[in-house]
């Protein structure tokens, strides 16, 4: 790899961290710039995961503000997001990428109408769930199950992860957008840690491409915390719907 293809491929690592923090989908800026390159696409796939992971510590050191008063909920929905993300990594490992074709591009169109029809479809379960005696502070029941299947494709697939979350949070948990951002940072990174391991453990990582994202993708999380907070819950929205369907086509096409 020359110095100019590193120093862009770092630069894709911070990119890739910043949109990871806030949303979601880093991953649609690092794997295209590591083929263009000639990395080969199974190896780009796995050094591309590993060095993403520092910049999701990143993410959720940035975003440690919004984390206070959470630790019971993110503790129980975090049980969610690991155990999910060890099937994902095992699906991996066992089906064929074929297996999830069809299904990722319905789950990310579904993550992006539920985040854009969030508040109104928060305001009917909150109504429901007042009924019931109001929402548990980790959310309505079906909180839990819904974040360990985002936990599964997470850990299979990955791409657009947060967009999913952000949609179950947004309409399950009744908080703002900035906390569940923080709640879904942490989510994810249990998630593509335990991807990471796995492609460790079973897989060749290339380490100068994988530490060339880790020190972009660290820069690019804080970053994210900066920028992301600075977003109105509606713009926040915004953001998260045009990366949702960037990541589609890019799927699609």
């Amino acid at each position: 790899m020359s110095p100019l293809e590193a120093v862009l491929v770092t630069l894709a690592g911070a990119a890739a961290g910043t949109i990871n923090t806030v949303v979601g989908s880093g991953t649609l800026i690092t794997f295209p710039t590591l083929l263009a390159f000639g990395v080969p696409p199974v190896t780009a796939n796995v050094s591309n995961t590993v060095g993403l992971v520092p910049g999701s510590v990143s993410g959720v050191v940035g975003y440690r503000r919004e984390l206070a008063g959470q630790r019971s909920r993110v503790v129980r929905l975090g049980s969610a997001s690991f155990l999910g993300g060890v099937v994902g990594a095992v699906l991996l490992l066992v089906l064929p990428s074929s297996a999830f074709d069809a299904i990722v591009p319905v789950l990310i169109a579904l993550g992006v109408l539920l985040v854009i029809f969030g508040p109104r479809i928060q305001r009917t379960v909150a109504a429901r769930a007042e009924a019931r005696g109001g929402i548990p502070d980790h959310g309505v029941w079906w909180v839990w199950p819904a974040v360990a299947v985002a936990g599964v494709y997470g850990g299979y697939f990955g791409a657009a992860q947060g967009v999913l979350l952000m949609a179950i949070l947004g309409i399950g948990v009744a908080d703002s957008m900035q906390r569940h951002t923080a709640t879904k940072n942490v989510l994810a990174l249990l998630v593509n840690g335990i991807a990471a391991i796995v492609f460790i453990a079973v897989a060749d990582v290339d380490w100068v491409v994988a530490g060339l994202i880790a020190l972009g993708s660290v820069v690019g999380g804080q970053l994210g915390a900066t920028v992301g907070r600075r977003l109105s819950p509606a713009l926040l929205r915004a953001v998260i719907a045009v990366v949702g369907l960037t990541a589609l086509v890019g799927l699609l096409v």
